[in-house]
């Protein structure tokens, strides 16, 4: 019988398919279907910095105390009822998934500045997450603000995290960084556990018709995994942490590529929230045909093999590619 565990941030899973953050988490019934129907491990839905800065009503203390937030923060800030779900709530939401689920919940938390905030993390760690994924989800605008600044902010946030919390601690990023490989190293050297590649910046759109913005949420494709897989693949045996794929995970092939990159998870959100949990059976039981097809005893076996020091064509993930994709174009008759 094939191996399908792998392990990733410490955690010991019964195989590399786990639910990434989305809504799904909100309620425990939707959370124990997908459990059931072998989910290894589930990410809470974001609680916000934004959230917690409201609700502790600490909101002008914040906008002033500068060294501990990005200068922009004033106007990044939304309107606090935006947000359904308090940070109590959020917590009580851990400890009943926790108490419902047999598998691990990792908590998450979304933020960009150093500060109070960051006891949170202490408090989901004591609500029973088995880990933490700390989300740097951060748009600059201001021209003003220096790229390494925003870097030195993020490390050093990544850092107070650690400090605060005994259980692994996840980092997720954007792949807009001048050079990924050094920002995920220092990362790493800050004391992340593991990165999970890459967040979605989700973008707006505008209405021509009643001259508005319009905030819709686009369900990923599996073309969108081009891009977490190209660099787990460049990335991994450089620096030395656990890769989470996310972003267009959404078939068996697709947790195969992942798991040939070097991930030890691939993470699923967009599949499961259209089809629920429905998605989860057929994604591992064709994992397993492919693997009983191909010889493979364990998921292990195959973590890494198509990594870019492994390949016959190591460029192929670089520049050189570029030119060779270009020129892989044929006009139709």
């Amino acid at each position: 019988m094939m191996d399908l565990s792998t392990t990733y941030l410490g955690l010991k899973l019964k195989n590399p398919l786990v639910a990434s953050a989305s809504p799904l988490s909100k309620r425990v019934d939707k959370a124990k279907k997908l459990e059931e129907a072998g989910i290894s491990a589930i990410v809470m839905y974001s609680l916000f910095e934004e959230q917690i800065i409201h609700e502790s009503l600490e909101l002008d203390h914040f906008l002033t105390r500068g060294s501990d937030s990005f200068a922009e923060a004033q106007t990044y800030l939304p309107d606090g009822g935006m947000y359904g779900v308090s940070p109590e709530k959020y917590l009580n939401q851990v400890a009943g998934l926790k108490k419902a689920l047999s598998i691990p919940v990792i908590g998450s938390l979304n933020g960009v500045s150093k500060g109070g905030w960051t006891s949170y993390a202490k408090r989901i760690e004591e609500a029973g997450a088995d880990a933490l994924e700390l989300n740097l989800y951060y748009l600059p605008t201001d021209p003003e603000l220096k790229s390494e600044d925003v870097e030195a902010a993020q490390i050093e946030l990544v850092a107070d995290v650690r400090s605060t919390i005994k259980i692994p601690l996840a980092v997720k990023l954007s792949p807009y960084v001048t050079s990924l490989p050094n920002f995920a190293k220092r990362l790493v050297d800050a004391g992340a556990n593991g990165l999970v590649l890459f967040n979605r910046f989700y973008q707006p759109d505008f209405d021509l018709d009643e001259l508005d913005i319009v905030h819709n949420l686009d369900l990923s494709t599996s073309a969108d995994m081009r891009l977490p897989l190209r660099w787990i693949s460049i990335l991994y045996d450089k620096v030395n942490t656990d890769f989470a794929l996310t972003s267009g995970v959404h078939t068996a092939t697709d947790v195969i590529k992942a798991m040939m990159a070097g991930a030890k998870v691939a993470m699923s959100a967009s599949t499961l929230l259209h089809r629920g949990e429905q998605a989860v059976g057929p994604i591992l039981s064709g994992i397993e045909a492919w693997m009983k097809e191909r010889e493979y005893e364990s998921i292990e076996q195959m973590q890494g093999s198509m990594a870019q020091k492994n390949v016959r064509e190591p460029a192929a993930f670089e520049r050189a590619n570029y030119m060779k994709v270009l020129g892989s174009w044929r006009e139709l008759p």
